[in-house]
């Protein structure tokens, strides 16, 4: 039966196996060393939260490639984004509607301001922290997007003067990250249902 892999990728962690002498970054072979596991949807280096693996190519194809590879299903991707600042409901509508950026205009988002005790889970402690200025306050974004631009979701917010300080992926194809620590991970077992959903035939 296939099956995914959640883990809960610190900050400083590629999503590649392969360690590069002149990268200051880890991979991911100091947490897993099964070979057949690939990456289902990169996740910055800089960036923490969920990342999908799998040794299913059916599986991998599906949460990696839509539309076209998934019967036109979007796996949307859920992310808490700490921003620089307060945002007004202009920019958060400009975000709704989608921005244009210099590789196109980007998909419509879903966004909503939350304060932190509305995080959808307990925040740990980042190494290194956040910069923080004392004069400037700081907000968090529950953002899902439908594609995968580079960077996409801190050129966004930067876009309509929101500078990204933290990124934490929170979901992905309807997976969550749940009550997961930092650097542990969880294998799921996908049912019919599962396949169903990602449209995996």
């Amino acid at each position: 039966m296939p099956s995914v892999i959640l883990f809960n990728k610190p900050y400083g962690v590629q999503s590649q196996f392969s360690d590069d002498a002149n990268n200051k970054f880890a991979p991911l072979s100091q947490f897993f060393t099964d070979k057949s596991l690939r990456v289902a949807g990169r996740l910055d280096a800089t960036s923490e939260g969920l990342l999908l693996l799998t040794s299913d190519g059916r599986v991998n194809k599906a949460i990696t490639h839509p539309p076209k590879a998934n019967a036109g299903r979007k796996q949307g991707k859920t992310y808490l984004v700490q921003v620089e600042g307060e945002p007004t409901a202009e920019q958060l509508e400009q975000l709704c509607q989608g921005v244009v950026l210099k590789d196109g205009k980007t998909l419509p988002a879903e966004v909503k301001h939350l304060t932190e005790k509305e995080l959808p889970m307990p925040l740990w402690q980042r190494d290194p922290p956040i910069r923080e200025r004392k004069n400037i306050p700081d907000s968090w974004l529950m953002m899902t997007i439908y594609e995968g631009k580079n960077r996409q979701v801190r050129r966004m917010t930067a876009h309509v003067g929101l500078p990204c300080l933290r990124l934490i992926r929170w979901s992905v194809a309807g997976f969550e990250l749940g009550d997961l620590g930092v650097g542990e991970f969880v294998r799921v077992h996908l049912n019919a249902k599962h396949l169903q959903q990602l449209g995996v035939q």
